[in-house]
């Protein structure tokens, strides 16, 4: 008989957070239908979380413990990441976020990683590689007596598979890519997504060695291995080398770099092996077929009468640490081989989210001293009482088996249950859930404003500036507005100035408070820290350099930088209304004569298969050049038709009014629906990406010059709701529906 939930224990949910757990979490029926509410996803996670204590003591009685997990959840003052939320509890059971495969040198440990990968994506996972094992491009084969084609035309081989198949499942598959800098291909890897065409399913970064940063601070060369023999096969200047990636990453956000000799230093069992590689977004290093399951507090819950609740976050901490252990334990692995591995260490990852509101809550400034020390002193309380929280556990049940007492006898420490406790990751959708600001990073925004599906247009207003603009008198509708279109409050003179100092965003502060804020938590965790630094738009590549140096000095354990618009095929409509939307290449400036229509045309009629089903695009040209688009689906009438006819007016009006017909693709390519079709070169994410590659199709049967790169996602804008993208925690995510494009 299930317990009656009592008034208290009801989680009070945002409408957002309502429309993430329908949109992503809770359980459905197979026509869609949802079949839980979330009181219920949460009593469902508890409960089967909970379980595991039968693995330990068969009798135990679980209900209490149960009902504790449910509380710190209903409460919002503890989630786990999405995979236990998602499955804990169901038939797929697979609850852990994080996982690195190891890619070896041969076809048959290539190719197995491959299949291995789809296994984890399909179970919700995802994974992290590092591709330093493969031979160069271009060096010999023995076996074939051929030549090999290099790491990054094998990386493209995982990209297709995790499009294919993440197109099933729930959660997005994501992939990490890391090169080490002194493998030969690290020049073309350091490009591989310049052009923005291929491995849209990776983030990438370098790895960088002690070595290496000596070289670049002494502006000196080093050697590049083989990894074939081992054998030194040339040089490079380091300072080039590492100059080209911050001209990179200023360009586009890629490639992140990752500090490889401070992952291994922390490496808890060196002798089970070396990290490699990290989870996708950078925060959790694992061993090759290991995984880790992650956990946020919600640090915007822990205070009281206008101070950090110490006992309740040590509460908490317990508890949540508590939670974790068992997910190892409840956890059905996608391999034997990860089961195996993961057991052998229990890894777990326990962080935050929520710091920027707990800051404003105690009237504490982001981008301030006493910031910056409150965020030493809790992670350090963290992880103290994490620590203290593992021993106990491993009083009860044992360490974690690779438990290396001698090492462990040299700092003083008793046995802990798990290799690693904390990590500080993304939070992006969890957050949406907790109503919380995303990890460790300032809030997303002051006001912003979102269309809704009947053009509506809402103003959504943070909630602490919303109570306190009302209590000092200074609320109006029209000042949200206008922060909404302005982007920010720093020089809102109707908004008094503590206030403004107060509600900072990530464009509010320097890229150095971003580190400084990073480096005071990685201080404090055993892993690594997910955090995104913002620059401005007009922010120089000498200003990423000076930052990724900072990081190293700081000891971070790596780095993600993203420059405003760097990414964005549209200006995001923020700031202060100076900025121009996106240029039109050649026609912009132009004076716009619309050309006029003659009685005879010639056309041809391309045929497109899409998820809605067969569209007919008919493309007409006169003398001067495509002139009119028209579409026919498959079944007349409905809101796909008449889409697509608004469609092929459009581009008609446009080719008429003299707009390029790549320009025509570029905006029309890329763009996505919930129903694609076809898979890898013959991939149609929607009608619109259709008529693009019918467009594209007749310009090259016709001569026409080619049209531009393909975009898969347009950021400043999210896919599926059309909301805001903000990038954080190294990812893009939707606050609005919760999308992500890092998993």
């Amino acid at each position: 008989m299930k317990k009656k939930t009592s008034p208290s224990a009801i989680p009070c949910l945002t409408k957002n957070a309502i429309t993430v757990l329908e949109r992503r979490y809770l359980k459905r029926e197979k026509e869609g239908r949802v079949l839980e509410t979330p009181t219920h996803m949460f009593r469902r996670v508890a409960e089967s979380i909970a379980a595991a204590e039968r693995k330990f003591n068969p009798q135990a009685d679980t209900g209490k413990l149960a009902e504790r997990f449910y509380h710190i959840m209903a409460a919002l003052e503890f989630l786990p990441n999405s995979p236990t939320l998602m499955n804990a509890g169901r038939e797929l059971g697979q609850l852990s976020a994080c996982f690195v495969l190891p890619v070896g040198d041969s076809m048959e440990e290539i190719f197995d990683a491959v299949k291995y990968t789809a296994l984890i994506h399909k179970s919700g996972g995802g994974t992290g590689f590092s591709f330093s094992r493969l031979r160069p491009a271009n060096d010999v084969v023995m076996t074939t007596t051929g030549i090999s084609s290099g790491p990054i035309s094998f990386m493209k081989v995982f990209d297709v598979a995790t499009e294919t198949i993440k197109q099933g499942g729930a959660r997005r598959g994501a992939n990490m890519g890391i090169l080490r800098v002194d493998h030969p291909d690290i020049m073309d890897f350091i490009m591989c997504k310049a052009d923005k065409k291929q491995l849209n399913n990776f983030n990438i970064s370098v790895g960088l060695t002690e070595v290496f940063m000596a070289a670049v601070e002494a502006d000196g060369d080093y050697d590049l291995i083989n990894p074939r023999n081992g054998q030194t096969t040339g040089m490079l200047n380091a300072r080039k080398v590492f100059n080209r990636i911050v001209a990179q990453a200023w360009e586009n956000g890629e490639p992140g770099i990752v500090f490889l000799d401070r992952l291994n230093r922390d490496n808890p069992t060196p002798n089970a092996g070396a990290i490699e590689s990290t989870n996708p977004c950078g925060e959790q290093p694992l061993l090759p077929y290991e995984s880790c399951n992650l956990g946020s507090i919600n640090l915007g819950k822990m205070t009281a009468n206008g101070a950090v609740d110490w006992k309740r976050l040590r509460e908490v901490v317990h508890l949540a640490v508590h939670f974790l252990d068992n997910v190892v334990e409840v956890n059905k692995y996608p391999l034997p081989i990860i089961a195996e591995t993961t057991l052998a260490n229990r890894k777990i990852g326990l962080g935050v989210m929520g710091w920027a509101d707990i800051l404003i809550m105690l009237g504490i400034p982001y981008d301030s001293e006493e910031a910056v020390t409150l965020a030493d002193q809790v992670m350090k309380f963290i992880k103290e009482e994490g620590r203290d929280a593992s021993r106990h556990l491993a009083k009860q049940r044992g360490p974690f088996p690779n438990f290396d007492a001698s090492l462990y006898a040299q700092k003083g420490e008793p046995p802990l249950r798990n290799a690693t406790i904390t990590t500080i990751a993304p939070t992006g959708t969890i957050s949406i859930i907790a109503n919380a600001s995303s990890g460790v990073e300032p809030i997303f925004a002051v006001s912003y404003v979102r269309q809704v599906m009947d053009d509506d247009i809402l103003v959504e207003v943070h909630p602490l500036f919303e109570k306190m603009a009302r209590e000092r008198g200074f609320y109006t509708p029209e000042l949200m507005k206008r922060i909404a279109e302005q982007g920010t409050i720093h020089d809102l003179e109707e908004v008094p100035e503590d206030i403004r100092r107060l509600f900072v965003t990530a464009h509010d502060i320097s890229p150095e408070v971003h580190v400084g804020m990073q480096a005071a938590f990685q201080k404090h965790t055993d892993n690594a820290v997910s955090k995104t630094v913002n620059f401005p738009r007009e922010a120089s590549a000498e200003d990423v350099a000076r930052v990724y140096r900072l990081a190293y000095r700081l000891d971070c354990k790596g780095v993600t930088i993203y420059r405003d618009g760097s990414r964005d095929k549209q200006v995001l409509s923020r700031g202060n209304g100076k900025e121009k939307t996106a240029r039109l290449g050649d026609d912009e400036g132009r004076r716009v004569v619309k050309r006029e229509r003659p009685k005879v045309l010639k056309g041809w009629t391309y045929q497109m298969q899409t998820g809605c089903g067969p569209l007919y695009v008919t493309v007409n040209q006169d003398s001067t050049g495509l002139f009119e688009l028209f579409t026919t689906m498959g079944k007349a009438g409905g809101c796909a038709a008449s889409q697509n006819e608004a469609i092929g007016r459009m581009v008609s009006l446009a080719w008429r009014s003299g707009i390029q017909a790549r320009q025509v693709i570029k905006q029309l390519q890329g763009i996505s629906c919930h129903s694609p079709s076809g898979f890898g070169e013959n991939k149609v994410l929607s009608c619109a990406d259709a008529v693009a590659k019918a467009i594209q199709s007749h310009m090259a049967a016709n001569g026409y010059e080619t049209a531009p790169e393909r975009t898969t996602l347009v950021k400043g804008a999210c896919p599926e709701c059309g909301g805001i993208v903000s990038h954080e925690g190294g990812c893009a995510v939707c606050r609005i529906c919760g999308y992500s494009e890092c998993a």
